[in-house]
């Protein structure tokens, strides 16, 4: 499939700590397929392994995109340490501090990584891929649970759509952005 549209935002949310090789390396090629733009949290785990895929993948549109946390509530003038990954094209550095457990507070940068996609694929993680879904279900934002153990996950909000495979992610995302029908493909 070529390009669709470049002006479209994916946000792929996951594990800070584990990358979860096997399902990125699914999702980083299709999004650079779609020849949509990659956003995450610009860390380590899903955030690498994904914007690895994406970055290496072939594609004619779309930039891999990553919301830094600053460094501590005390410095705000600095990224954490260990952000950007290596596969950040566009880094956008915040003043917000919190993540994890803190994901949903006012001075988490969770609230830009969805408010700014325009659908959102959620992969493994803990606590602050919990937030981001939490998030974008109050929010309003599409979001897809995607791996194919998903009958084995911890039960989700019915608000978010559910995908085993390669091919229902996409069917899925591109309903989402609204190009099921269109003819720009």
């Amino acid at each position: 499939m070529a390009s669709i549209l470049a002006n479209r935002t994916v946000a792929v949310l996951g594990s800070g700590t584990h990358a979860h090789e096997a399902l990125a390396s699914d999702v980083g090629p299709l999004l650079a397929r779609l020849g949509v733009n990659l956003l995450t949290g610009g860390g380590g785990g899903v955030m690498t392994s994904v914007s690895r895929a994406y970055v290496h993948a072939p594609r004619a549109r779309g930039i891999s995109i990553g919301v830094l946390p600053c460094a501590s509530e005390t410095d705000r003038a600095h990224a954490r340490e260990g952000y950007p990954n290596p596969y950040v094209e566009l880094a956008i550095r915040t003043h917000l501090p919190h993540s994890g457990t803190r994901g949903t507070d006012d001075l988490s940068r969770n609230h830009i990584n969805v408010l700014t996609a325009d659908a959102i694929v959620a992969l493994p993680g803990e606590h602050g891929t919990a937030s981001e879904v939490l998030l974008a279900v109050e929010y309003g934002r599409p979001i897809i649970a995607y791996g194919p153990a998903l009958e084995r996950a911890v039960p989700l909000d019915p608000r978010v759509a559910r995908a085993a495979s390669v091919a229902e992610l996409e069917a899925l995302l591109t309903t989402a952005l609204g190009l099921a029908d269109s003819s720009i493909r």
